[in-house]
């Protein structure tokens, strides 16, 4: 598990607000938030909201939808799809980066606590900047690139061999959960790519149907970029669609070798 660690401005100081649950509920549970707006002045805080179970669905994005439909408007955080496809409800649950959309309520015993994507800007709430971090997925060039002319009338086939190669990589919804639970990434996100990015990184040098493969390993070929991982396994913990980042950076790596050899 992911050692839990505070978004990158944040500096918890006092007491927060208290919403007890409604009279009469039975099976409850309390969810203690995260919230900081840069338009109050105030300091981050944890806000505690109690709700009846019995009336909320049963995964943590659940809750938080009730708790800003209609108990606090002003909480604020990322959904879309509900499904754990879109990634964009990505937080940090119970210490552990994951989906909301996907996190049941009833695998966390006691109180629930809930921030932000850790060792991030925060916009506000459970709201990270994601703005490098899609800055480092646009640099690797994420789409197929090649030099011979598109076939007339056809598609650029592959083997169900090569396109196997490519299991277990083009799955990653790019939630961030495994750059932002990864050390070398928190203190060299500026240069480190991290393992969200480098395993998208690796899922176009393994694409047989590539052609540009040279072009991407010198890319990468760098102090930071690609070889501050330490392979702690962190990223592959969290991952919440069962990836290993941590194997895609290996292989990357290991095409370097082959390529010097």
């Amino acid at each position: 598990m992911a050692e839990f660690s505070l978004p990158a401005n944040s500096r918890i100081r006092g007491g927060g607000k208290s919403y007890p649950a409604p009279a009469g509920a039975v099976r409850v549970k309390t969810f203690k938030i995260y919230r900081w707006s840069p338009d109050d002045g105030a300091n981050p805080r944890y806000d505690s909201y109690t709700l009846d179970l019995d009336q909320c669905g049963p995964m943590v994005l659940d809750a938080l939808i009730k708790i800003k439909g209609e108990v606090d408007p002003t909480l604020t955080f990322r959904r879309s799809c509900r499904e754990g496809i879109c990634g964009s409800c990505a937080m940090n649950i119970d210490g552990t980066n994951t989906l909301a959309c996907t996190m049941a309520i009833e695998d966390v015993k006691g109180d629930i606590r809930i921030t932000p994507l850790p060792h991030m800007e925060v916009v506000k709430d459970l709201v990270p900047d994601m703005t490098h971090f899609y800055a480092q997925y646009a640099s690797i060039k994420p789409w197929l690139q090649t030099v011979t002319p598109t076939p007339a009338l056809a598609e650029r086939y592959q083997s169900v061999e090569d396109r196997a190669e490519l299991d277990g990589l083009y799955e990653c919804i790019l939630c961030a959960c495994c750059s932002t639970s990864c050390p070398s990434y928190w203190w060299n996100s500026d240069k480190f790519l991290g393992p969200a990015i480098l395993l998208q990184a690796y899922r176009w040098l393994a694409d047989s149907r590539d052609e540009m493969k040279g072009e991407r390993l010198d890319a990468l070929e760098d102090p930071f970029r690609l070889y501050r991982c330490h392979t702690i396994m962190n990223c592959a913990n969290v991952c919440p669609k069962g990836l290993n980042p941590a194997k895609a950076i290996a292989e990357i790596k290991k095409m370097m070798v082959e390529r010097a050899v």
